[in-house]
């Protein structure tokens, strides 16, 4: 699957250090006890090093740890905790001259709008993030390969300078879901109140704040407003974070500079620490080579998924069985809506988007897909499983690492059901958290899914070798046999893709 190679690859950018000294044509990996050898071939693209993983055990492993950075909050509260105790202290780091420094500022400025001065304040804060969030400015610079695309066409759009796009970064370190203690939420961190008044919608279904687009639409209108009201780009963007009231209060209170430095010490202590973040951030990012950071190919992921606007109510679950797409990927790439649910309304344009290599099987089928999810709809009221006898029900406590995917096929259940089961409204969990879980095939989940449960068994029995046929999809093979779905089929055959080839034989059971 195209979008799970380019996560994979963007993890084997963290790991560049290491992949540097193991450059054999095979090597000896450790995994649970036991050494597989894991065969690895590079190649030479664009001056970036590639490895390409041949080992399906390996491969996992890097999913496992990108899933495990979507769902982290740990970014989040670094960033907010950065800019909110900044001390400028003066920083030993000896690999960054403060003359060496003053010239590549300066190179800097004549590149941005911005003002990218030097001063003693901004090369403590530079240096504090080189010594002490190394490990943490690498992983944004990964996820940046996905949204800075996506970014820099809406600001060049409106016309704004293309370095704003480091300002989602301060504000969200690009978690598209993540809140701020004062309600504030999205990629950009917009409040209930100016959202709407930005055109995002936010209902109970939809929060167009964490929609990488549409939020960058918003923002790039709210900046074009504050900077005709300042004429700065500096004050705009503390005005961004503090409301434009406390930057006029903050002009006032210093004798009437309007130099962001100059008043900085009469605005809010948060906005004190934004734009040396916002700058410090900047130029790392612009000279994130020359301080052995590695940069993602920005262009990979824009190219690699598409969207389509949704016909009828359809749940990612859904989606997610339709396509083999895992529900981890599909809640990535479609942040906004925040119940998993992608609702169907009159004069509203909901859009799903998904890797390109699966948007034709969905095309094809999308009259099957709709109908089927419509029929699964039908059957929702029911009783709900916690009423039933209590042999039913198994307690799992959340452990590090875990995800609301990986717990719902380790019990072959869905992630909405976990959700409904535990009254969840969002995918974040805290570890020790105790989730009721009604196993599929228990006395616990409702009678459709107990037949369906039923008729995967009753194939179970007897093994069936499907082979493949011109025309055939994961999914349409899937629809031929009761209680099957696309991701029984790529288990039970070691699929990690979409792709089949006429003549390919499938085993429809575990057997």
């Amino acid at each position: 699957m195209a979008f799970r190679i380019f996560t994979i690859l963007i993890f084997l950018n963290i790991s560049f250090c290491i992949a540097q000294s193991q450059n054999e044509a095979s090597k000896q990996t450790h995994i649970d006890g036991k050494h597989q050898t894991t065969k690895t071939i590079q190649t030479q693209k664009d001056s970036l090093l590639v490895e390409k993983v041949e080992d399906n055990n390996f491969a996992a492993d890097f999913d496992k740890k990108w899933l495990e950075e979507l769902y982290s909050n740990s970014l989040y509260d670094t960033i907010y905790n950065s800019v909110a105790g900044l001390t400028y202290e003066e920083i030993d780091y000896p690999e960054l001259t403060t003359e060496l420094l003053k010239s590549r500022l300066a190179h800097l400025s004549t590149k941005t709008p911005f003002n990218v001065e030097y001063n003693p304040g901004l090369e403590s804060v530079i240096k504090s993030y080189l010594k002490h969030r190394k490990g943490s400015m690498q992983k944004l610079m990964n996820l940046s390969g996905f949204y800075f695309p996506m970014f820099e066409r809406e600001l060049d759009n409106h016309d704004l300078p293309l370095e704003i796009k480091y300002l989602a970064i301060v504000e969200s370190a690009l978690k598209p879901k993540a809140k701020s203690r004062v309600g504030a939420g999205g990629l950009w961190q917009f409040m209930y109140s100016t959202g709407k008044m930005y055109g995002l919608d936010v209902n109970s279904y939809v929060d167009e704040r964490s929609d990488p687009i549409k939020s960058t639409e918003a923002a790039a209108k709210y900046l074009s407003k504050l900077y005709e009201i300042f004429g700065d780009w500096d004050l705009a963007l503390a005005a961004y974070n503090s409301g434009p009231g406390n930057v006029t209060k903050a002009i006032r209170r210093s004798g009437g500079y309007q130099n962001y430095w100059n008043i900085r010490n009469h605005l809010p202590r948060e906005t004190a620490g934004y734009l040396p973040a916002f700058l410090a951030t900047m130029y790392i990012f612009e000279y994130a080579e020359e301080h052995g950071f590695t940069k993602p190919k920005p262009e990979v992921a824009l190219f690699e998924t598409d969207t389509i606007r949704v016909k009828r109510m359809i749940t990612l679950d859904q989606v997610s069985e339709a396509t083999g797409v895992e529900i981890e990927e599909l809640q990535f790439l479609n942040p906004s809506y925040k119940l998993d649910i992608i609702p169907f309304v009159e004069g509203e344009n909901y859009a799903l988007r998904l890797p390109r290599s699966v948007i034709g099987d969905f095309v094809t089928n999308e009259e099957q897909i709709y109908a089927m999810a419509k029929e699964e709809f039908d059957k929702r009221e029911k009783p709900m499983p916690q009423f039933f006898e209590a042999k039913s029900k198994t307690v799992y406590r959340v452990r590090s690492g875990d995800f609301l995917g990986s717990i719902a096929r380790k019990y072959g259940v869905r992630v909405s059901q976990i959700k409904q089961w535990n009254g969840l409204r969002s995918n974040n969990l805290k570890i020790g958290q105790r989730l009721s879980i009604y196993p599929r095939g228990s006395a616990g989940p409702t009678p459709s899914t107990k037949s369906q449960t039923a008729s995967t068994k009753s194939t179970s029995a007897s093994a069936k070798i499907y082979t493949v046929r011109s025309g055939d999809s994961l999914w349409t093979i899937a629809q031929k046999f009761s209680g099957v779905s696309v991701q029984n089929i790529k288990d039970w055959n070691g699929i990690s893709g979409s792709k089949l080839k006429p003549g390919m034989k499938l085993k429809i059971s575990k057997g």
